[in-house]
């Protein structure tokens, strides 16, 4: 017989899945006291591995079971170990939120008994929990300000610049995050790690896309993991790559519109990410069906409130992340005034978009119904040309600007005299509007192209490369 050792503060056995209600109990005592640990099926309390039948439903039966009778909610990663000839059921978990009921009853850890929690300690637990100050956010991450990534950051820092709502010189990353109380020294506040650094489990997103109006058959499926700003440009992206357009022709120009707004959704995904609960294990998520689009996060909608509520601009702001909230805020990725969901309702009524909000015990969920564009309202068809009549007279500055950089470009320029004839300060703005296209169209070539990060590096147009 193979022994594993005894049991500890941090781990439990369980002789068999008949053992699930005293399991719950161990669950709760050991996340109360440690926030952590691990629980065996199959194990007797001395360590002595005697084995589990093991099989779909009784893999079932533990998920249900924490996710029936824990709170709050976590989310455990469930396996079959297996030492010699013998499976057991191995449960890892972790949560932060103390404190964890079992049946409705707080316990604690004590050497390796689950004892009913006294009441000083669950009400320390209680004030802990609603604190900032011991909020997730605020706790220090393993990530350092070397770890953040360099080009989510000079994209937010330009936003936020562009948007006036950060007016100080510094660039450097440790000195602007250390003024935006990201940090602790070298070491990133969580809310920094999440904001800027590729988190792995911390931070990630997974996207569906399914054939038809049920979750059945999906003809797509990805997983993602980064810092929050990546995230959001990569589920933006999809969902526009997915999303149906159609083509709206005026003064001699074309535009394409979505089935639905871009600003409601971008707001959708900013909310989902700025009010998600960090350390519940869960991922946010994006669904696309036939009929509609959602867009979820876990962390569940604030209590005593209502989506409607918000729509109406009747409440005032619940932060469950209020640093991560502020950052975004600086960007303008975020408001600050509990306006998203009357924003995006507003967006959705304008272009003749249905939309809706769903609260869940573990998250919420903002539903957008596809392909109702044609049911367009005499005003809304007006705004919507209106709009684009904008856009495509905004689009036509920019190629007239194009044309005279192409121009101006028949004699070899380096970035800086290319920057100064257009007026652009910002090197990331340059680079992705003009620099980076012009390249990938072939209307710009390099001088150096073997060396393209060369500080000697100028451009020129098609034009001189004819000649």
């Amino acid at each position: 017989m193979i022994n594993i050792g005894p049991e500890t503060e941090q781990i439990e056995y369980k002789k068999s899945i008949g053992e699930l209600k005293e399991a719950m109990f161990s669950i709760a005592a050991i996340l109360n006291k440690h926030q952590k640990g691990k629980l065996y099926f199959g194990v007797r309390n001395d360590g002595t591995v005697i084995g589990q039948e093991v099989n779909e439903e009784s893999l079932r039966k533990v998920s249900q079971a924490i996710g029936n009778h824990i709170r709050p909610v976590v989310y455990p990663q469930i396996s079959v170990q297996e030492f010699g000839d013998r499976k057991t059921v191995l449960v890892c978990f972790e949560g932060s939120r103390c404190p964890y009921l079992a049946y409705h009853v707080p316990r604690i850890r004590v050497s390796d008994e689950d004892l009913v929690m006294d009441q000083d300690t669950y009400d320390d637990m209680i004030r802990k929990r609603e604190s900032i100050d011991y909020s997730w956010e605020k706790k220090v991450s393993r990530y350092r300000t070397d770890d953040v990534g360099k080009e989510a950051f000079s994209e937010y820092l330009r936003k936020a610049k562009e948007a006036g709502r950060i007016d100080f010189e510094d660039t450097d990353v440790e000195i602007v995050l250390d003024k935006l109380e990201l940090t602790d020294g070298k070491r990133l506040l969580n809310a920094g790690a999440a904001l800027f650094c590729d988190c792995g489990i911390i931070n990630e997103l997974q996207i569906a896309k399914f054939a038809s109006d049920e979750r059945l058959t999906f003809t797509d499926m990805r997983r993602y993991s980064g810092s929050i700003m990546e995230l959001k440009k990569k589920a933006e992206q999809y969902i526009i790559d997915a999303m149906d357009w159609r083509v709206e022709f005026g003064n001699l120009t074309r535009k394409e519109i979505p089935e639905i707004p871009l600003d409601a959704i971008r707001e959708a995904i900013t909310n989902s990410f700025g009010h998600r609960m960090f350390d519940s294990g869960q991922s946010n998520e994006i669904a696309i069906f036939k009929n509609r689009i959602e867009i979820y996060n876990p962390g569940a909608f604030p209590a005593s409130r209502t989506p409607e509520s918000y729509v109406m601009g009747n409440q005032r702001p619940v932060r469950r992340n209020p640093l991560i909230a502020r950052t975004l805020y600086y960007s303008k990725d975020m408001e600050s005034f509990a306006t998203g969901l009357k924003r995006i309702k507003n967006a959705c009524d304008e272009a003749g978009c249905r939309v809706e909000f769903e609260t869940m015990d573990d998250g919420f969920v903002v539903v957008f119904y596809r392909h109702g564009m044609q049911k367009l309202s005499g005003t809304a068809q007006k705004t919507a040309q209106k709009t684009a009549q904008k856009t495509a007279q905004k689009n036509l500055q920019k190629e007239e600007r194009i044309n005279a950089l192409l121009a101006y470009c028949k004699e070899p320029k380096d970035r800086e005299e290319m920057m100064k004839f257009l007026g652009i300060k910002h090197r990331t703005t340059f680079r992705d509007d003009y620099l980076k296209p012009l390249l990938d169209e072939g209307k710009i070539f390099m001088t150096i192209p073997e060396k393209p990060r060369s500080k000697h590096q100028k451009f020129y147009s098609r034009e001189q490369r004819a000649k």
